[in-house]
Parts: C-alpha cells; sequence; structure tokens
C-alpha cells in the first residue's frame, strides 16, 4: 500500500513555476470546471482488469491502476469538521501494490490555493475537509505535496486544447473532492451504532462490517497506538481520471488495525451538517444519476435496510445508471424476459426463490435451482432497493448478455461487468 510521510522535507521544497501564471487563479477554476472533458469512454475495460496491452493511455488508467482514496481521523491535534472525516489524498498504486513517486517534477505546481479562496465549490470544499496537521505546515502546502506525488496521473496531452495551464491539476483535485463525497466514512460508522467515544474500543469486524454495508467492500482501517487514523478506499478505474468511472474493489491487504481493542477517539471542534452532497465523480456500483457542471454522476452511498420488501419481484441489473436485462429462473443474467421471484422474510434478512426453486450462492456463484439456499439482505440506495449477499451489494459476469446469451451472476466485483441488482415489485 502507498505509504508516505507526506510532508518530510517539504519545506525545503521549491518550484520554478507559479501553478497558475498567466492566468488568474479564480478563471482558470471556472475554465476548468466549465470545459474540461476527457473525451473517453467509461465503460470499457477496468484497469488492472485488462488482459491486454492497452495503448491509449490517456483513456486507461496504467500505470497506477489501483487507486486509493485515503481519508484521516486526526484527534491530535484535531483537524476538519467534529462529524466527518477528512481528505489524505487519491493515490494511484500498480496493481501488484508498488507505487511511483513524484512522477513529472516539472509540474510540481505551487500557489494552488491563495488567489481561490471562495472562488469555486472545490477550493471551499478542500479549506474545511482536506486539512494539514498546522504543525506539518499549511493546507495549501498539503495540497502541493499531494499533487507533487501523483502529478504523472494526468499527462498534459490528454486535456482539450487550449486548456490553461495547470487545469489537469484542477481536474485531478476536482476528482479526489467528488469521490471523497461518495464515501461518508462517519456517517456509516454512526449508522451502526459506533460514534467517537474516550472510552469505548471495536472489532476490526464490527468497523469493516459497519463501512461495507455502505461501501460494499472491504476497506483498509489503519490504527496508530491503538486508535483508528486511518481509512483506505480501493478502486480500478474505467476511462480518464478526470471523468471515468471508479470500480471499487476489496482491499487487496489489510491495514494496521488489530483484531479487537480499537479505540474510535473523539474530535474537537464544530460538527457539519451531513447532508448528502452531489458529486461528479462516476462510480458502477449504483443507479443514481445526478449532475452538476460537467458530468453525470452515480454514488454509491447506501442508506438503511428498507422498511419493506415486496412478496413477489423481479431482478433487474442496473449498470451505469441503466437497467440492462436481470435475472431469468435459473439465476442466470438474460435481457430474456425476467423471473418473478418469491421473496420469504424481511429487509434485514430474507430467501429468493424462482420457479426453478430455492436460489442460493455457492463456490461465489449465484443460482436457483441446486438445492442451494442462502440468505440475502437488501440496501436502500438512491430510491432502489438493492439485493445484498453478506453485505455485499456488488454483482459481476463475465460479459454483457444479449439474445439467448445468459451470464453467471458472481458474488463481488471480480469480472469484467459489474453491476447491482435492484429489487422491483412484480
Amino acid at each position: 500500500m502507498l505509504a508516505l510521510t507526506l510532508l518530510a522535507g517539504l519545506a525545503g521544497s521549491s518550484f520554478a513555476t507559479p501553478f497558475f501564471s498567466p492566468w488568474n487563479a479564480e478563471e482558470l477554476f471556472k475554465r476548468a470546471d466549465s470545459f474540461i472533458s476527457s473525451g473517453c469512454s467509461s465503460t470499457g475495460t477496468a484497469s488492472c482488469q485488462n488482459t491486454t496491452k492497452e495503448t491509449d493511455l490517456c483513456c486507461f488508467q496504467a500505470p497506477g491502476g489501483q487507486l486509493l482514496q485515503v481519508q484521516f481521523w486526526d484527534t491530535e491535534p484535531s483537524t476538519g469538521p467534529s462529524n466527518s472525516w477528512t481528505i489524505h489524498g487519491l493515490w494511484p498504486d500498480h496493481c501488484d501494490g508498488t507505487f511511483d513517486q513524484n512522477c513529472d517534477t516539472s509540474r510540481a505546481y505551487t500557489d494552488i490555493g491563495s488567489a481561490t479562496q471562495g472562488a469555486s465549490d472545490t477550493l471551499d470544499f478542500m479549506n474545511t475537509y482536506w486539512k494539514n496537521d498546522p504543525d506539518d505546515g499549511s493546507d495549501e502546502e498539503f495540497w502541493e505535496h499531494e499533487w507533487e506525488k501523483v502529478s504523472g496521473t494526468l499527462d498534459v496531452k490528454c486535456l482539450p486544447s487550449g486548456s490553461p495551464k495547470g487545469a489537469e491539476a484542477v481536474a485531478f483535485f476536482n476528482t479526489v473532492v467528488s469521490l471523497f463525497k461518495t464515501l461518508p466514512t462517519y456517517e456509516w460508522l454512526e449508522n451502526a451504532g459506533i460514534t467517537p467515544s474516550s472510552s469505548t474500543t471495536h472489532t476490526l469486524a464490527s468497523l469493516t462490517t459497519a463501512i461495507k454495508k455502505g461501501y460494499g467492500f472491504t476497506p483498509a482501517l489503519d490504527c496508530e497506538d491503538g486508535a483508528l487514523y486511518q481509512i483506505s478506499y480501493y478502486y480500478n478505474l474505467k476511462g480518464s481520471v478526470i471523468d471515468g468511472t471508479f470500480v471499487p474493489i476489496d482491499a487487496p491487504e489489510a491495514g494496521s488495525c488489530a483484531s479487537s481493542g480499537i479505540k474510535y477517539l473523539t474530535k474537537t471542534g464544530s460538527p457539519v451538517s451531513t447532508t448528502t452532497a452531489k458529486t461528479t465523480t462516476k462510480t458502477s456500483t449504483t443507479s443514481t444519476k445526478t449532475r452538476t457542471k460537467t458530468a453525470t454522476t452515480k454514488t454509491t452511498t447506501a442508506t438503511d435496510a428498507p422498511t419493506a420488501i415486496p412478496t413477489k419481484a423481479t431482478v433487474e441489473a442496473m449498470q451505469d445508471g441503466s437497467q440492462i436485462g436481470g435475472l431469468i429462473s435459473k439465476g442466470t443474467w438474460s435481457t430474456q424476459t425476467l423471473a418473478t421471484y418469491t421473496l420469504s422474510g424481511t429487509a434485514d434478512s430474507f430467501t429468493l426463490s424462482s420457479s426453478r426453486g430455492s436460489c442460493g450462492v455457492s463456490d461465489g456463484v449465484f443460482a436457483c435451482g441446486n438445492g442451494h439456499s442462502s440468505t440475502f439482505s437488501a440496501v436502500s440506495s438512491g430510491g432502489l432497493i438493492l439485493l445484498a449477499y453478506e453485505d455485499g451489494m456488488s454483482f459481476s459476469s463475465d460479459d454483457v448478455p444479449s439474445g439467448s446469451t445468459a451470464y453467471a451472476v458472481n458474488v463481488g466485483s471480480d469480472d469484467d461487468q459489474v453491476y447491482t441488482l435492484s429489487i422491483v415489485s412484480a
């Protein structure tokens, strides 16, 4: 995992080229917000999942195809709102977990925020949620250092013609902020009854389960002196980091927290409103669409279990915001006439059956009529009722079905086509 001492030696660094010269900073952010688009498809093969060499590296994230959205919970000293985690960064690891640093020192820009206070939603958000330890320097030094570490992620040749100097950094910061808004760690823990305390301790399993219920996958949790201080969410990427689709995956390795006795300490400071924000980042595990300045978005924020589930329903496959077929009676993914399923139980725990018989998961594959029976749950997300298995809401197949072709439904996101399953009353 990308482990950095983020500000070591930063005070002695100097960069010859000001970030925004010759552009006015406020104008740059407005221009960048209004016209930066990669022009890349976001429905192709995800990074780290290709089987052949990709040549268009403007539209395929390589190297660095395993991305980590990393958040801090700082208590000594406290930084950011008392009821929110803060941004650490977005780090592009290689698919094997190794990483590069200082990819392009010629674009180690400075003066990122001095002229942009209040000039854009992104900078306003960064000033609240992307905080440095004051003993280590200013917030802006933190942002500069984070960009310096990942500057090779966005090549200037991949930007639209006529983009102002520094536009790739603005696009990167927009992406970091947008992705962070889809990951309300504090809220997910709070929904499970886990709130900061100076004395209460938790197991790693309880913390992970609470996060996984909202995120759909297993993150990595890091502790120091027995206290939780960092979380890493892992993704692959379809398309460009500017406006591509982030595909969540399980953390390839565990963090540093012990299995039990974990403290989630309180922060000082003031709380902020936790109203879910609309973002410009695409994720591949939901069908909710919102829009701001530059892109259609699909957020993955899940809420509590629905108050009720239908007793008869079809199960529709939702991918990148659109329905593409659903489940037929065998439990396979197809674009043929969908089967009617019977649901027995409550939203927190129910069984499924089709005309073929009971349905279950065996060796990671969903199927009906083979004598298998599993317990499922339902999660409300963006107005939909999504099928969940062991708190995971993502399913995947080798390809997209068409005509009479159907594909096995695998639990998790290991295959090329990742989707969610929506329960629709029949």
